[in-house]
């Protein structure tokens, strides 16, 4: 390893506000609304708040999971984020996360609201809700929230430490991007290694583990995050490979995927969605206009 010039932490921490990148802007040690400005709310049982980063794929592909089986409780609205903004600083925002952080869902449902943050907890109430991708034999449950856990614990791993000081770090650093390559190929093997004895994470059926791992690591064998697949030798990982291939023929994994999309190919995108017509009337005139 190079060498480079050693940094002797401060015996106080102090902010530096240039500090941080292309999210310098953003990126504050406290927590809280910066403006006033209320979400809006559409006219669907479930009101999403999002972004489609990984972690509001999770969600997305989820609702329309739900909605190809046919839970028409499960029509859903889903307001763009725009995390770069500080849309997540909004009061409106953080009366529903209070951490500030993509995806938010208010279930109007029921006679009261119910707020929901953290995308892992979004997708467990989804599925108790509405009796689906949950197992409920105590043995496949526990698997299956296993896991999703697993992803949760895991996937900062891979987005804010080699994801972010691979592809979005001030500087390159080789310190930071090889002890997190290391790790995340490790994460990488631990899947691989599942996968070769059972079809889906859980077992032999389709769950919100797989949902919840699909965006992040699924996205990464193929490719779509950080430009690093040749670095990471992604294509080694042949049984993490079959498993995203065929999560990724889902039609419901292909529309949750558009959805709050707002980089790539503008055909792949769907800024806002409303209904289900939106995905097949969807033209680039039609998408939420930049603001």
């Amino acid at each position: 390893m190079s060498s480079s010039s050693e940094y002797t932490p401060p015996k106080v921490w102090t902010w530096d506000k240039e500090n941080g990148g292309r999210f310098a802007s953003t990126n504050r040690p406290i927590a809280g609304s910066t403006h006033d400005k209320e979400l809006p709310v559409g006219r669907h049982p479930l009101q999403l708040y999002s972004l489609g980063t990984p972690n509001g794929v999770k969600v997305t592909v989820m609702l329309e999971e739900l909605l190809a089986l046919g839970h028409r409780g499960a029509e859903y609205d889903a307001w763009l984020i725009r995390i770069g903004d500080g849309d997540q600083f909004g009061s409106g925002f953080v009366a529903v996360n209070p951490n500030s952080k993509i995806p938010a869902l208010v279930d109007r449902s029921g006679p009261t609201p119910i707020r929901v943050f953290e995308s892992g907890a979004i997708l467990m109430h989804l599925a108790e809700k509405f009796g689906v991708f949950l197992p409920t034999e105590t043995a496949a449950r526990a698997e299956c929230l296993s896991w999703l856990f697993w992803q949760m614990g895991s996937a900062p791993y891979l987005g804010g430490g080699f994801g972010h000081f691979y592809a979005y770090a001030p500087t390159k650093m080789e310190y930071p991007i090889n002890r997190f390559a290391m790790e995340t190929k490790r994460q990488l093997d631990v899947l691989d290694r599942r996968l070769a004895e059972s079809e889906y994470l859980a077992g032999g059926d389709y769950t919100i583990a797989d949902i919840a791992v699909w965006p992040w690591y699924g996205g990464l064998s193929k490719g779509w995050l950080y430009e690093a697949a040749e670095f990471l030798q992604v294509q080694d990982y042949k049984n993490v490979q079959r498993w995203a291939n065929a999560i990724g023929e889902r039609p419901a994994a292909q529309r949750g995927r558009m959805v709050n999309r707002i980089s790539g190919d503008p055909a792949s995108q769907l800024h806002e969605r409303h209904e289900a017509g939106d995905f097949d009337t969807k033209t680039q005139d039609k998408l939420t206009t930049e603001s």
